[in-house]
């Protein structure tokens, strides 16, 4: 395990869109634990591989709840809409206003390669969101409504 630099808007990683993983390799395992690692370590609620410059379909979150492993999630369903402040570690001390579906049900795949289901309202939602755009080669920034502002560190999440 250790902890993976973290890439900043700007850098072309971030706009490229991400490979399934087929096969849980002993790559995969650890780019997820060095994903998990990075993701405390920096203060985030989430974090896809193309942050860490890695261009594979994973997504760490943890909202409070404990870490969700997801591989290869697609987003299955939403509902309701909210607004609120968002930022990400690839563009540190920046967040704006962005608004998502209240509801999110995804499927993905868990660090077993099983498939699972899971459904979020508020953050978690927000959160699965914002990660599965990484996915895609796509930012919050896109999506701001009105200009970004600066943020002290207690207030960045991802």
């Amino acid at each position: 395990m250790a902890l993976r630099q973290v890439r900043v808007q700007g850098d072309s990683v971030l706009t490229k869109v991400c490979r399934p993983v087929q096969h849980m390799t002993p790559r995969i395992k650890m780019l997820i634990e060095d994903m998990l690692d990075t993701m405390y370590e920096e203060d985030g609620v989430g974090l896809a591989a193309p942050q860490v410059g890695v261009l594979r379909r994973v997504v760490v979150i943890d909202v409070g709840d404990g870490p969700i492993i997801m591989i290869n999630p697609e987003i299955i369903e939403t509902e309701g809409s909210q607004t609120g402040e968002e930022g990400c570690l690839s563009l540190p001390g920046k967040s704006g206003t962005v608004t998502r579906p209240n509801y999110v049900k995804a499927k993905a795949l868990d660090e077993n390669m099983e498939p699972f289901e899971i459904e979020g309202t508020e953050l978690l939602a927000r959160a699965i969101c914002h990660e599965l755009d990484h996915l895609d080669g796509h930012m919050y920034t896109e999506k701001v409504e009105g200009p970004l502002h600066d943020v002290v560190a207690e207030e960045e999440a991802e």
